[in-house]
């Protein structure tokens, strides 16, 4: 009785241990959740000064040179091919988070005939993509922290533009899993080149915020790459912090449903030693009784 007594407390320690690590990780989930999440609405503000930006340049500098590499053609070009950035994990404990983008890819990605380069961020999810995409031959690690984002998203850009020099890559897509509750996501892309002629058009129109005129100054070509480069910056991070945001999501659903059972089973096991316990102590109360009763009946 007592080894087995031992062996339950032995059960019900390490419950106790894994629980405190679940509840560490949930907590440490629900703090990412956030920070990522101020994150991308920290960057409306900026978005929407690059627009501005973009908006004057439509107006101001808007040539054929200038716009054409960037927006829809007309006519369909061999050499025009896609470029995909997906976020993935590094990690587990994610459950379906990284077959459902590569579900969600494949079948948004079907319809486009061209060769496609793909940037699969998150060595979870690399093995997962299939051979329809041509790798760029560079992994790249998720970010383990905020101050990170910036550092890939950097090197992501210039690998972009490689390619859009020497590959043809004329269209880039970005694919995540985008956050619609503290638990809950949803396979999300944005196709961040070319422009789409209506979004031009209603950024054109789009109402100047003052009464100042603006102006451009230095080289309008330059100014119209700069903004152009901040465009792509701005729908990267985004899509990495909000895939970023979901991760954490996933996991701590995984860390609730987690914490519940462990509390369901040290329930059990500590049902289990009390209940032994007591069985025991009952035992040895008999076994006391019964000696005694014994005891009388040879001195009476």
């Amino acid at each position: 009785m007592s080894n087995s007594l031992a062996k339950l407390q032995r059960k019900i320690n390490s419950a106790s241990d894994l629980q405190s690590v679940v509840r560490t990780m949930k907590a440490m989930a629900a703090v990412n959740i956030s920070q990522y999440k101020n994150a991308v609405d920290s960057l409306a503000d900026y978005y929407q000064t690059v627009k501005l930006g973009l908006n004057v340049c439509f107006h101001k500098a808007y040539s054929a040179s200038s716009t054409a590499n960037y927006m829809v053609k007309n006519h369909n070009n061999d050499n025009d091919n896609i470029g995909i950035i997906v976020f993935g994990s590094d990690q587990g404990l994610v459950g379906q988070f990284n077959n459902m983008l590569v579900e969600f890819l494949n079948e948004t990605m079907q319809p486009y005939s061209k060769k496609k380069f793909i940037w699969a961020i998150g060595d979870r999810i690399r093995p997962l993509l299939s051979t329809a995409y041509i790798n760029t031959g560079k992994d790249h690690r998720l970010p383990e922290c905020l101050d990170a984002i910036s550092d890939l998203v950097g090197e992501l850009i210039l690998e972009i533009q490689w390619h859009r020099e020497n590959r043809g890559v004329s269209q880039l897509f970005v694919f995540f899993n985008k956050p619609t509750s503290k638990s809950t996501y949803v396979p999300s892309f944005l196709k961040i080149l070319p422009f789409d002629k209506d979004w031009k058009d209603k950024l054109v129109i789009t109402h100047w915020p003052s009464n100042s005129v603006p102006e451009l100054i230095n080289n309008k070509e330059t100014t119209f790459k700069a903004l152009i480069t901040e465009y792509i910056f701005v729908c990267i991070y985004k899509g990495c912090a909000e895939s970023l945001a979901s991760e954490n999501a996933s996991r701590l659903e995984a860390m609730l449903r987690a914490e519940k059972n462990i509390e369901e089973l040290l329930d059990r096991l500590n049902q289990t030693f009390r209940h032994q316990r007591q069985t025991g102590i009952d035992e040895e109360l008999f076994d006391l009784v019964a000696g005694y009763e014994a005891l009388l009946e040879k001195n009476g």
